[in-house]
């Protein structure tokens, strides 16, 4: 399809040539002097009327168009337009029902009257192309050949279609001849420079997209398809729409576009991708004409489950209200223009009929849509005649539903703008004109430019109701909720449940019954659309590569993070003494650990006092037995003495159970510190008496003198001082001190004992260390001493006990945290006093309490008999 329009604005004479069907030429003048030239171009008007001031009006009576064949070898013949709709042809009775009640009133323009030219556009750019050049000629083809005199039109009301608008608006911008749209919501009419003589009756489409978005929002449908149609309203809104989603959680999982000229091929392609999109919500930026063909082959496809949101141009499309479409768009919500009341309308739409207009091929096709036959048996159509018994009743919805009118009261309201505009125009009184030189305009030849003005000024209430245009030519923003739902006859209703007041402060523009809302699949829970199932608290989103930020995994939070909110973005860290709970959802405080009075606390507690208690038993025996050989001969001082010093031990791993404290940090290493190290020089002394005593049974000899009770004493006391000063330096330096270790067992807090100075505890493990060593080297070498008793032996094997439990209590102490470290401390001290209460004392006891025959000095110090 070819068109080529070329306008030459001469002072006189203009051109327009139009290769479709059309030629014509058209001159024009200066604004100041407009002319419009006639227009050769075969088309019929659908209503004419005249008067003393001609406005047009421009209809989408017809919602398709079918191209004729272009080789280029013959002359084409013009476009055919399909599809009558009743809708809008009630849209333009509405016009010509406002336009009589002005003439018959007294009040509004008073001895003036209103003319009209109403023309179809076949909701079709090119063919409202056609229109608008016919709404610019005279009343008759023949009143003129040649461009002559100031245009009779002062205004246009049209068009639906903002495709249609864009090109009736530029076509009437050389004239300077304003267009009020009753339908046209496109963001880009407002615009001045590009559409300085555009106004409109419905919100601006930048409205619609910030109420829809704002559904989206609420209704938490993260996951929406868009389909529009191919023309500006549609592209627009789209561009619209997304520009409000950013930022938001709302994705587009696709977009796509039906052609202009309808082609079933590309609509089965959208639709297949409707049907296999996880999107289950579907934002609709379409015409009425391009939906009807469209949802026919939807349906075809018995596709149901998809809950559609719908634009202001169809959502109250009354060819949708037929029963068999609920099933597959009951439920469907939008944005529907504010509806009004029209009293005259219901009276009047009966009075177009064939009797009354029996020449007029739009009544004639008025009928035969809404009865299936033909009032005119000379038409040449192939429907049955019209018995000439019809009449226009409330089930022709289509034409005769007149209950709450939207776009019909649009066209109302527009009519009566251009009336006021006028009525102002006409009270100006000279010398006090808003013109040039404070003039008026003239009432015998009025410009179009001069009624803009006041157009731009209007201000009037209609039905309660204020009108007037804001500077971009936009009237107050404001959209009812509807809601598709089945009536009482099985067909579609249009319900209101909500509102849109695009004047209210941010966020409190949306108002909705949701109580009311049916959604689609006949249901009263709000349908989910998401690409990916929310993620409950204790897990967080992880976004997809490659994929939009609403697609993501659900990833459960680490241990020691949280999240406590759907749809977390991240997982936040626990306070430093709490931890998640097993869900992940809260901090709940760490559970704190110690060697406490439980299972190994007990065992730990009854051992050490079982130990204490055998070595006071001991202690017991030898005291009462202190005045026998064997108690005698093993040095009984040094005895208790180490007796004393191990019940201490035992006592000392008491201190390693229960919750660490100052005092009981600082008691642990330096009580057993100092007891072991006593027990040890105990040890040390007894075994150098050992030594000297065998020794000093040769002749010559005179060792024992420097061995004797005052001597070991000084021992005993100059080895257990060296470990009490360096208890002493650690104490005072850096004691120990309670801590709460974290780091082992994130999930736990261990209370333990801080040595403060590592240097300083292992400088007394190692001094224990020393006198182990010292001691274990003097018994190795007495072991062969002679006597039937040679306590060198036991004392060798305890040291090597004590130095076996302390060798593997190294490692065994760093590789432990917390609690367990104190247990395998006390453990180790455990083990080596008892290594030393049986190796030390139990051959003694045995043969006190069980062998008393050998308790005599003769037979310890006879040879051992091989």
């Amino acid at each position: 399809m070819t068109l080529l329009v070329s306008f030459a604005l001469l002072y006189s004479v203009c051109v327009l040539t139009i290769t479709y069907n059309t030629v014509a030429s058209i001159a024009s003048a200066p604004p100041s002097a407009a002319n419009v030239c006639m227009l050769q171009i075969s088309f019929h008007p659908g209503f004419v009327a005249k008067g003393d001031f001609v406005i047009g009006g421009i209809f989408p009576l017809h919602y398709n168009q079918e191209m004729p064949d272009i080789n280029n070898t013959y002359r084409p013949p013009p476009v055919k337009c399909n599809g009558f709709d009743p809708r809008a042809f009630r849209w333009a009775q509405t016009m010509r029902l406002a336009v009589e009640e002005i003439n018959h009133s007294e009040e509004l323009l008073p001895n003036y009257t209103l003319g009209y030219k109403i023309f179809d556009s076949c909701a079709y750019p090119l063919t409202g192309q056609r229109a608008a050049l016919a709404v610019l000629n005279g009343l008759s083809e023949d009143d003129s050949p040649m461009c002559s005199g100031a245009s009779p039109l002062l205004a246009v009301i049209g068009e639906s279609g903002s495709a249609q608008s864009i090109v009736v608006s530029r076509i009437l911008q050389p004239f300077r001849i304003p267009m009020i749209s009753y339908f046209s919501s496109c963001a880009c009419f407002s615009d001045r420079r590009k559409f300085p003589t555009f106004f409109r009756v419905i919100p601006n489409d930048d409205y619609q997209v910030k109420a829809i978005a704002q559904l989206l929002v609420r209704f938490n449908w993260t996951w929406v398809g868009l389909v529009r149609g191919d023309h500006e309203y549609g592209r627009f809104a789209v561009q619209g729409l997304l520009r409000e989603l950013h930022g938001t959680k709302v994705c587009v999982a696709y977009q796509e576009m039906i052609p202009l000229l309808y082609n079933r091929q590309r609509a089965l392609e959208i639709i297949q991708v409707m049907q296999s999109s996880l999107a289950k919500v579907v934002v609709v930026f379409s015409a009425e004409g391009e939906m009807t063909p469209f949802l026919e082959d939807y349906m075809m496809k018995n596709i149901t489950g998809i809950q559609w949101v719908a634009s202001e141009a169809w959502v109250t499309a009354s060819v949708f209200t037929g029963s068999e479409y609920y099933p597959y768009m009951g439920g469907t919500i939008g944005f529907g223009i504010r509806k009004g009341h029209i009293p005259q309308l219901s009276e009047y739409l009966p009075t177009v009929n064939p009797h009354i207009y029996p020449d007029n091929l739009l009544v004639k096709e008025l009928w035969e849509a809404l009865y299936g036959c033909s009032p005119s048996l000379s038409s040449g159509s192939q429907l049955p005649p019209c018995s000439g018994q019809e009449s226009l009743l409330e089930q022709h919805s289509a034409y005769m539903n007149t209950s709450s009118p939207r776009v019909a009261y649009n066209v109302y309201k527009a009519v009566y703008a251009i009336a006021h505009s006028l009525h102002n125009l006409l009270l100006c009184q000279p010398g006090s004109g808003p013109f040039q030189n404070n003039s008026c305009a003239s009432s015998n030849n009025i410009q179009p430019w001069q009624l803009q003005y006041y157009l731009q000024e209007v201000t009037f209430n209609i039905a309660g109701e204020e009108v007037n245009f804001d500077l971009k030519g936009d009237s107050i923003p404001y959209y009812d909720i509807i809601n598709w739902q089945r009536g009482t006859g099985g067909n579609i209703e249009f319900v209101n449940v909500g509102l849109f007041d695009g004047t209210k402060p941010a966020g409190e523009e949306l108002v909705i019954q949701e109580d009311r809302i049916i959604w689609a699949g006949h249901q009263s829970e709000v349908p989910e659309s998401v690409c990916s199932a929310s993620c409950y608290p204790g897990s967080r989103k992880a976004v997809r590569h490659g994929e939009p930020v609403c697609c993501f995994d659900c990833v459960p939070c680490d241990s020691g993070k949280i999240s406590n909110q759907t749809n977390s973005v991240e997982c936040t860290f626990c306070p430093e003494d709490f931890w998640s709970n097993k869900d992940r959802t809260a901090c709940i405080p760490k559970k704190v650990e110690f060697l406490a009075y439980d299972s190994l606390g007990i065992a730990l507690t009854v051992t050490s006092v079982v130990g204490a208690c055998l070595t006071i038993a001991v202690f017991a025996v030898f005291f009462y037995h202190k005045n026998t050989a064997i108690v005698r001969v093993n040095n009984s001082e040094l005895s208790f003495f180490i007796l004393v010093a191990l019940t201490l031990c035992f006592l000392c791993s008491l201190v390693f159970v229960g919750e660490p404290t100052s005092w009981s940090c600082m008691l642990r290493h330096t009580a057993f510190s100092i007891t072991f190290s006593l027990c040890l020089s105990c040890i040390l002394g007894k075994t150098l008496v050992v030594l000297a005593a065998f020794t000093a049974a040769r002749p010559g000899d005179n060792i024992m003198k420097w061995l004797g009770p005052k001597q070991q004493r000084f021992i005993i006391f100059s080895c257990t001082q060296v470990q009490v000063v360096i208890c002493a330096a650690w104490l005072i330096d850096a004691p120990p001190f309670p801590s709460r270790n974290t780091q082992y067992q994130r999930s736990k807090i261990i209370l333990e004992c801080s040595v403060g100075s590592s240097l300083a505890f292992w400088c007394v493990l190692g001094y224990i260390g020393l006198q182990a060593c010292l001691c274990f080297v003097l018994a190795f070498l007495a072991r062969k001493l002679p006597g039937n008793f040679n306590e060198a032996k036991f004392i060798t094997f305890s040291m090597l006990i004590f130095c076996a439990v302390w060798l593997a209590f190294i490692p065994a102490y760093i590789s432990s945290p917390g609690n367990y470290a104190d247990a395998v401390e006390s453990f180790a001290i455990l083990a080596s006093s008892f290594g030393l209460l049986f190796c030390l004392f139990s051959p003694k006891c045995y043969i006190i309490l069980l062998k008393p025959e050998k308790n005599t000095k003769q037979h310890l110090m006879a040879k051992d008999k091989k």
